[in-house]
């Protein structure tokens, strides 16, 4: 239901964060809550999960960060109190790289991740995180603009492919908005 939520962290607590959001807070349960800093506005990236105990909210820093935890959540035994787990534990980018390179021996030092349940994660993710090994390599060092510019691209329905070829031509613009980089962008895409 919600992309993200954009407004003040109010309160930093070990396992979440409250984000005000036009007088209303919003408790986001992260697996990096200090990664944010109180009373100053930040752009959290939320999944909504409604079960019949409740309806939570998890936020992320990075659009990939969450698209990580919804990959952990598919994983047979995951949860979504698991999936944070084993993401606080690690930073995400080691995270996918070892799902990928099947070390299962590296995931049961996790919370919670015993043998068995390593071994389903990397059955079950091992060749579906390279898009997300390569986007957060490739976009590490660009302006955040420009890495929403590339996001927006994707959900428009061009390919990660046609992206990555005109990402270094957008890198070599001078700093723009997201708006100023997707029409730059379209351009590009449309000239082939």
């Amino acid at each position: 239901m919600y992309e993200y939520l954009k407004g003040i962290v109010t309160k930093i607590e070990p396992s979440y964060i409250v984000l005000e959001v036009n007088g209303v807070g919003y408790k986001l349960y992260s697996p990096t809550p200090y990664s944010y800093t109180e009373n100053k506005e930040a752009t959290v990236y939320v999944e909504q999960i409604v079960r019949d105990t409740g309806i939570t909210l998890y936020g992320f820093l990075k659009a990939e960060d969450k698209e990580l935890f919804l990959k952990l959540l598919s994983v047979s035994g995951i949860g979504p109190k698991s999936a944070l787990a084993i993401m606080a534990a690690e930073d995400s980018d080691s995270l996918a790289s070892a799902i990928q390179e099947g070390e299962v021996k590296y995931l049961t030092r996790f919370p919670g991740v015993g043998k068995k349940t390593a071994s389903q994660i990397v059955l079950d993710l091992k060749g579906k995180l390279g898009d997300y090994v390569k986007k957060t390599a490739q976009t590490a060092d660009l302006p955040a603009s420009l890495q929403d510019a590339l996001l927006a691209l994707v959900a428009l329905g061009y390919t990660q492919k046609e992206v990555d070829r005109i990402t270094p031509k957008l890198a070599q613009l001078p700093e723009n908005t997201a708006d100023g980089y997707i029409k730059e962008a379209l351009g590009l895409l449309l000239k082939k």
